[in-house]
């Protein structure tokens, strides 16, 4: 079925360039305004030309009244500016006329009769058919009554002078050409940084992100342009050196259980009488669970990255650390000092996960004991995690959060441990809108989780409100739903 043909002209102007179609818009815009430019001063020019053809007749009219006055009525009259005249007794006989006129009756009826001269441009005369005439009626006051004096001349056509049509269209022409290739020149300058700006985005690919944009001389919006760009390309760059990082270290860690637990089986199978199996199979299952466990933390941590996580509903932080502190025992003593009531707005999942995190490191490092703590501080919930541990040194608190990243003494105590817990630790407490970081203490290492605390609105406050909507809103966050804490 063809398409219609508005259709593919929309669709033809679409595929044109920026600069086809503003130089095009341009073009029609000033083509409007010289349009009304050249009307406005052919009506100022022909209205000129026809107060001076009045101002002619009336002085030509003038000079017969005159005539008239002083010498009688003339047998003819001249053909002057008016062309065709025609002079009437008081009773309405024709006296005198010019040559160009043969009727006896009056050219035109001007009703009322006035005292004074008139003009009109009146069309369709008796006397001119088809012909719109510049018609002028003095009357004449003699002794033995009112005498008419008609007087007609052709008006000036509509372009005024006959020059005037051909300078307009010239000019419209001039200015039309200047201001399409004004504006084709000045949009192509204009756009120049936009071709470089995709000269240098088509250079880059997932490999290369080290280019950047050049940025235009000129503060305007195409250098807003290249420096969001610019930044862009870092956060791109950063991401995907991050997950070269990550995909090469989970490699690595993923390779080691599964190399151990190839070469044991290898080593059985060519030496099935001298193996012992029984130790064989204890020694497979250490790499397996190590194994487990690395996939698990890659599971979690990738759907951290992702933006998964679960809903976020009150949780009372002293109930849900005392609940995971009781679910196993530990190879070191823990102390509690659990504040009552602190309620915060968070993903119970979640957060257990982060607990248990620094829980089992804590464990790790442990020469004999663990502390937890649970306070408020202002608006903010405070979950404290200290070891009697070796500590981490002041330079390496921030490198400790780092994914794979292990440190010496870690690496002593458990071989087998993945390097996420942490980094998986303060996903989550980012997630939360909180911050999770390694503090001083007397001995051992000292863990900080800080999360916005939920403040109850008291109930004196609602007195005097509409609380539907309110509660409602506190219905939605006892279900899970949004909470301005989600991180």
């Amino acid at each position: 079925m063809p398409r219609p043909k508005g259709v593919m002209r929309v669709r033809s102007w679409r595929r044109c360039s920026i600069r086809t179609r503003l130089t095009v818009v341009a073009c029609v815009v000033m083509t409007l305004l010289c349009a009304i430019g050249a009307v406005l001063a052919l009506l100022a020019v022909r209205g000129r030309e026809l107060e001076y053809q009045k101002a002619a007749m009336v002085a030509w009219a003038m000079g017969v009244v005159e005539q008239t006055v002083i010498d009688g009525p003339p047998a003819t009259l001249p053909d002057g500016p008016g062309k065709a005249a025609q002079l009437f007794d008081p009773r309405g006989t024709l006296v005198a006329s010019s040559k160009n006129i043969a009727s006896r009756t009056p050219m035109a009826t001007f009703t009322p009769e006035s005292a004074t001269y008139r003009i009109k441009e009146l069309c369709d005369l008796r006397a001119f058919p088809g012909r719109c005439m510049l018609v002028i009626d003095v009357p004449i006051h003699l002794a033995n009554g009112t005498w008419r004096l008609y007087a007609a001349a052709p008006p000036p056509p509509w372009y005024g002078v006959p020059l005037l049509p051909v300078l307009l269209l010239g000019g419209t022409l001039l200015v039309l050409v200047v201001t399409a290739f004004g504006t084709y020149w000045t949009v192509s300058k204009t756009l120049e940084p936009v071709r470089a700006i995709g000269a240098k985005l088509a250079c880059i690919t997932a490999s290369d992100l080290g280019h950047r944009i050049p940025l235009p001389k000129y503060r305007d919006e195409l250098r807003d342009l290249a420096e969001i760009a610019n930044r862009t390309l870092e956060r791109a760059q950063c991401a995907v050196e991050q997950q070269l990082r990550f995909a090469s270290d989970a490699s690595h860690d993923l390779r080691s259980p599964l190399t151990a637990m190839r070469t044991r089986i290898e080593e059985a199978l060519m030496y099935p009488e001298e193996t012992d199996w029984q130790s064989m199979s204890t020694a497979l299952l250490d790499s397996v669970e190590r194994l487990q466990a690395l996939v698990t933390d890659l599971l979690q941590i990738s759907r951290l990255d992702a933006g998964v996580s679960g809903g976020h509903t009150r949780v009372d932080l002293t109930e849900l650390v005392a609940s995971e502190l009781d679910r196993r025992p530990r190879r070191v003593s823990v102390h509690r000092d659990l504040a009552p009531r602190v309620v915060i707005n968070a993903d119970p999942i979640g957060l257990a996960r982060l607990l248990t995190n620094l829980l089992d490191n804590a464990e790790r490092h442990a020469e004999s004991g663990i502390t937890v703590a649970v306070r408020c501080d202002s608006h903010t919930a405070v979950l404290e995690v200290c070891d009697d541990g070796e500590g981490v040194p002041p330079e390496q608190r921030e490198v400790v959060f780092e994914r794979f990243v292990r440190l010496a003494a870690s690496r002593h105590r458990d071989p087998g441990g993945t390097g996420l817990g942490l980094a998986i630790a303060r996903q989550i407490a980012e997630r939360h809108g909180g911050t999770l970081t390694i503090e001083d203490s007397r001995r051992g290492a000292r863990f900080v989780l800080r999360v916005p605390r939920h403040v109850p609105v008291p109930e004196h406050a609602l007195a005097g409100e509409d609380r539907g909507p309110r509660q409602a809103a506190e219905r939605s966050a006892d279900r899970g739903g949004p909470s301005r804490s989600a991180g």
